[in-house]
């Protein structure tokens, strides 16, 4: 099957949806799959033998990154776009959160009678209220809705998100099931240098690691209650973003590091050299760094959501706090910090819980709905 991934968003950016599409890549490619890449440019020319093809792209004042990204950009659909499909011209499009360049793939593929998959990585909608503009929630839910509801399937990245589209008026879902590198996260990548760094040279401290985007939607701040007035508990931040330096005054004085953005094994290093993840984010429509953290061994304290609910077994391998209770957070961490036998228990169980998930299977399943989306399609033309 010839598939156009037409996405948003690609390297040299980096989130939870670029590390999706990269294994993603590297497992089509793998199966024999033809595909190309549309995204804003930038990036490579090529991933894991896959075509990238770059379309002209527009800076977001807006939405800006800190130095440790590269800037956030947009694609607007255009000639490019056109061009780029037309001459791939593939058997499916697939338009990862069509939002702009995603949602001119939609209207070329309608006009062209190519099937449509799309799949859904982010409640953009609910951003509006984190900065300031939540009038324009509704707007945007009509909006994603529209777009969504011109596909053949719609793929959600966890079966809570994919109750939150149903009630949203959103059709044909259907799960696009998580794969986690379990050989590049694991326990065995622990090392005392990197407990030293995370720690800012308190290596006897119970970690704290926290691993994103410090932007307003991820909430970070919140983590200031983890590491205030715990002498046994120091925090590692790792990432970049545009709330780096107000964030860096907000924790002054407190155990916490900065060390900004970490990749591979460094990243892996750093998960597996920590003792607990932390995540106060509930905007989150999977959370990736909570599944690593937990390939890592490491049990994971999250604001409580339908996603973490998900994802964390409370009591087993993590702690769900509700963040509507002042000192709720500080009584998970101190509960973690006071009881190693608890954390190693949960370490476990952690590891155990992501085991069976591989990228490989992922694609599997995501290809079956490539099938699928083809055949509706085709009994719709008939």
């Amino acid at each position: 099957m010839r598939v156009a991934i037409v996405t948003e968003v690609f390297m040299p950016a980096v989130d939870g949806v670029v590390t999706r599409l990269q294994r993603t890549l590297e497992e089509l490619e793998r199966a024999g799959e033809e595909a190309v890449l549309i995204a804003p440019a930038g990036g490579p020319s090529s991933y894991a033998g896959v075509p990238v093809v770059g379309v002209p792209e527009l800076p977001m004042p807006l939405y800006p990154d800190g130095n440790g990204y590269p800037p956030k950009r947009v694609a607007l659909p255009g000639p490019a776009l056109s061009r780029a499909l037309e001459a791939f011209r593939p058997d499916l499009v697939h338009v990862v959160n069509p939002v702009l360049l995603g949602a001119g793939a939609v209207a070329i593929s309608r006009r062209r009678g190519w099937p449509i998959l799309a799949s859904y990585h982010a409640h953009l909608p609910t951003y509006a209220h984190l900065y300031r503009c939540g009038w324009l929630e509704p707007a945007g839910w009509r909006y994603i809705r529209a777009l969504h509801n011109l596909a053949e399937v719609n793929l959600c990245t966890s079966r809570a998100t994919l109750e939150v589209l149903k009630r949203r008026g959103i059709e044909r879902l259907e799960l696009w099931p998580y794969g986690i590198e379990t050989e590049r996260f694991q326990p065995a990548k622990a090392d005392d240098r990197w407990r030293w760094r995370l720690s800012g040279g308190h290596p006897e401290r119970t970690i704290l690691l926290y691993v994103g985007r410090l932007a307003k939607e991820k909430t970070v701040e919140r983590l200031l209650e983890a590491v205030r007035d715990q002498p046994d508990v120091a925090l590692a931040i790792v990432g970049d973003g545009p709330m780096r330096p107000w964030l860096e005054r907000v924790f002054a004085g407190t155990a916490t590091t900065f060390l900004g953005f970490l990749h591979g094994e460094d990243l892996a290093g750093a998960y597996a050299s920590a003792d607990v993840f932390v995540l106060p984010s509930e905007t989150e429509t999977l959370g990736l760094v909570t599944l690593e953290a937990h390939a890592s061994g490491l049990p994971v304290v999250a604001a409580d959501s339908t996603v973490a609910r998900e994802l964390i077994r409370d009591g087993i391998d993590g702690l769900r706090y509700d963040p509507a209770v002042p000192g709720s957070l500080h009584a998970a961490v101190e509960l973690l910090a006071l009881h190693p036998d608890l954390r190693a228990r949960m370490s476990q169980e952690a590891r155990r819980a992501v085991a069976a998930a591989s990228w490989r299977h992922a694609t599997e399943t995501l290809r079956r709905w490539y099938r699928v989306a083809s055949e509706s399609s085709s009994r719709c033309a008939a």
